[in-house]
């Protein structure tokens, strides 16, 4: 990943909190057949692995072998930055446009995990913590399932695990501008319907302020 000093990011809250909301990561590995790509959800162990899980039927898990290298990206907020954001354009036209994003790349290799215990503990993790967000109290539970359905439904994925061996981030927020022209691309990115990334931009300029 092309990755200029100013938009490296190195916060580890940060990272943790762009995985945390982007959980779907796009996997990456080289395979017999060649590249492959699968969308998948990861969740962050409290040992620092990636747990997710794979359906049976999805030739992943055969492709790539047990303990290989992967690459797991996990891509945030994005949005088309315009010059005419910039007050400076307004008296020297000097500017261009350019695209905002926040991104995480995690190498690793990974686990598979065929027992019934990890994936219990794959889907379990994800509902969990995705129900919790969205239902809160009313969060559906693997209990709420009758016994015998869950029985016939586990055997049909794999779980695994991901242990990051080096972890990538960029956060490309126009942290390069001047202050005003910062605060002008908040503004217009805010005013074009990208609340998402002109909050996270906001909270940079603050913090540095």
């Amino acid at each position: 990943m092309y990755m200029p000093p100013h938009f490296q990011e190195v916060r580890t809250e940060e990272i943790a909190a762009l995985i945390e909301a982007t959980p779907l990561a796009c996997i990456a590995a080289h395979t017999t057949e060649g590249l492959i790509a699968n969308h998948i959800p990861l969740l962050a162990a409290p040992d620092g692995t990636l747990i997710g899980h794979v359906a049976l039927a999805n030739d992943m898990h055969r492709l790539i072998a047990d303990k290989q290298e992967v690459l797991a990206i996990f891509r945030g907020d994005d949005a088309y930055v315009s010059p005419n954001f910039y007050p400076s354009k307004a008296e020297h036209h000097r500017a261009v446009p350019t695209w905002n994003y926040q991104v995480v790349h995690v190498y690793g290799g990974i686990t598979w995990q065929h027992d019934e215990h990890a994936r219990l503990a794959a889907v379990g993790l994800l509902t969990r913590q995705q129900e919790r967000r969205l239902n809160g109290e009313k969060a559906w539970r693997m209990a709420d399932a009758p016994a015998d359905y869950m029985a016939v439904m586990l055997p049909n994925i794999v779980a695994f695990r991901i242990r990051p061996t080096r972890t990538l981030a960029k956060s490309k927020l126009s942290q390069n501008r001047e202050p005003r022209d910062l605060r002008g691309a908040i503004d217009g990115l805010r005013a074009s319907g990208h609340e998402g990334i002109a909050a996270r931009m906001e909270r940079r300029l603050l913090k540095d302020d």
